[in-house]
C-alpha cells in the first residue's frame, strides 16, 4: 500500500496545502517518512489524516468559483466502528461547505472495505447538498464496496453507481469533471 500515491497531475494548478481554504492547508510532506498506517501497512505519506485512524484522504482539487471538489480516499471506510463518515463530513466536506463549495466528486478505487454504520450523517449530508443545489458522487469504488453501499440503502443519500462506477475520470480536466456530473445529473430534470 506505500506505492499507492494520490493522483498527482494536477498538482500545477492546485495543492491544498497551499490554499488557505482548504481543511490541509499548511501541512508538510515527507516522501521518505511513512507515518501514516492502515492497520498494519504503511501508507505514502501524500495521503492526508483527517480523523478516522483507517480512511485516509487526499482533496485533489478545488474551486470555489465553480463550487466543486474533487476528493480521493485509501482504506477502509467503517461506519461501524470508527463513524467514518462523521469524520469525512466534519473535517473536509463540512470546511469545503464553509468556503461554499456544494460539489463533491470523491474517488473510491483505493476504498478496499466499508462497514455501513447509522445512516443520520448521510442523511444530514444529502439535505445539505440539495439545499444547496450540489451533488455528492462516489466514483469507482470497488465492487463489493459498491454492492455493500446499495444493500444498505446509502445510494439515496449520495450518488453512485452507472455512469460512475468504471469511469476513466483521469483523462478529464477537474472543470470538465464537474460539468459531465452536472449534466448527468441535471439530465432527468432538463426538458426539450
Amino acid at each position: 500500500m506505500h506505492n499507492i500515491e494520490p493522483y498527482y497531475h494536477w498538482r500545477h494548478q492546485y495543492v491544498a496545502a497551499e490554499d488557505d481554504q482548504s481543511p490541509f492547508f499548511g501541512r508538510t510532506y515527507s516522501e521518505f517518512e511513512y507515518s501514516n498506517k492502515i492497520y498494519n501497512y504503511l501508507i505514502h505519506p501524500q495521503w492526508d489524516e483527517f480523523g478516522s485512524p483507517t480512511l485516509f484522504a487526499k482533496l485533489l482539487f478545488a474551486d470555489y468559483d465553480q463550487r466543486y471538489a474533487i476528493i480521493e480516499l485509501i482504506g477502509e471506510w467503517n461506519d461501524c466502528i470508527q463513524n467514518d463518515i462523521m469524520f469525512l463530513k466534519n473535517n473536509i466536506i463540512d470546511k469545503l461547505q464553509f468556503s461554499g463549495i456544494s460539489k463533491f466528486m470523491v474517488v473510491c478505487e483505493n476504498v478496499l472495505n466499508f462497514h455501513a454504520g447509522d445512516e443520520d450523517y448521510y442523511v444530514e449530508l444529502q439535505e445539505e447538498i440539495a439545499e444547496a443545489h450540489g451533488w455528492f458522487v462516489l466514483v469507482n469504488m470497488l465492487d463489493h464496496v459498491f454492492r455493500e453501499f446499495q444493500e444498505q440503502g446509502l445510494g439515496q443519500f449520495v450518488s453512485l453507481g452507472v455512469p460512475f462506477q468504471n469511469f476513466n475520470w483521469r483523462k478529464y480536466k477537474p472543470e470538465q469533471l464537474a460539468l459531465l456530473i452536472d449534466r448527468h445529473l441535471l439530465a432527468p430534470y432538463l426538458t426539450d
